[in-house]
């Protein structure tokens, strides 16, 4: 297990320095986000399906199939951003605020990505490496969580596309369908389904289960305190203003519960 968790390390390391060298090519640093994502899916796929002396088993097949249909889903909406939008404002940022060493700066903070993207991968890998003879509760509930969280993001994607392509809603604040109960609906299902891994893992009788466990955590942390609300929200502020305000009032930043109002003296 070690020996493949490593190579998983390592794999990812280098894709993330090819990234470098094609975003480099292409002028736009939003494609390292693509690359990041179908080599996270790819590391899980190959660490699920590497030959093992438990053969193929419907767990492994499973996961396998899971860990690429996130990766697809996510990876080709990327990918779609990146080719019909300018380059992403954090990048854009970055060149401004890096200048000169821009490059060089950005290729150690994408292995800083690849170094995020491997607990990802491991918590994919021991999901399907679990060594039960067959599917349980906890099983049968990370297949919901999963399936719920892909197709749901994937809802959350078009709504928002539909809202923008809009001409009438210039300047306006998505908030109907799923925005209607979450600022970020889409990063809510994104952490969602990171919780699907450790429910695939869990197994008392195996070691290697509880390195799932960091992964809903870590992507919960990126997304809500690192590269998802906090430059989408200052972002949504510069350019919607007021009211943004009023959204970020009315609606919670992630979780889709209803805000608590507080009674009139």
């Amino acid at each position: 297990m070690i020996p493949l968790l490593l190579a998983e390390g390592v794999g990812l390391s280098l894709a993330m320095a090819g990234a470098w060298w094609f975003q480099r090519r292409m002028r736009n640093a939003g494609w390292v986000d693509v690359v990041w994502t179908f080599a996270t899916g790819t590391a899980a796929v190959i660490g699920a399906l590497w030959p093992s002396t438990e053969g193929f088993t419907p767990r492994r097949l499973a996961v396998a199939a899971l860990a690429a249909a996130w990766a697809m889903r996510l990876g080709l909406h990327l990918r779609a951003r990146v080719m019909t939008r300018p380059e992403d404002r954090r990048y854009a940022g970055f060149r401004v605020e890096w200048g000169s060493d821009f490059e060089v700066r950005l290729f150690w903070f994408l292995q800083i990505q690849a170094a995020a993207a491997w607990p990802l991968a491991i918590a994919m890998t021991v999901a399907a490496r679990n060594p039960a003879a067959s599917f349980g509760v906890a099983d049968f509930a990370a297949l919901v969580v999963i399936v719920v969280s892909v197709l749901g993001a994937g809802i959350a994607d078009r709504q928002l596309a539909r809202f923008v392509s809009d001409p009438g809603n210039k300047g306006r604040v998505c908030d109907s369908g799923l925005w209607t109960w979450s600022r970020h609906p889409n990063y809510f299902l994104e952490f969602l389904g990171w919780c699907a891994w450790p429910l695939f893992a869990f197994n008392l009788d195996w070691p290697w289960w509880w390195l799932a466990l960091p992964a809903p955590v870590l992507m919960y942390w990126l997304l809500v305190h690192v590269s998802g609300i906090p430059p989408l929200e200052k972002a949504m502020l510069e350019t919607r203003g007021d009211a943004y305000r009023a959204y970020q009032r009315r609606t919670r930043p992630l979780l889709p519960l209803p805000i608590r109002r507080k009674a009139n003296p």
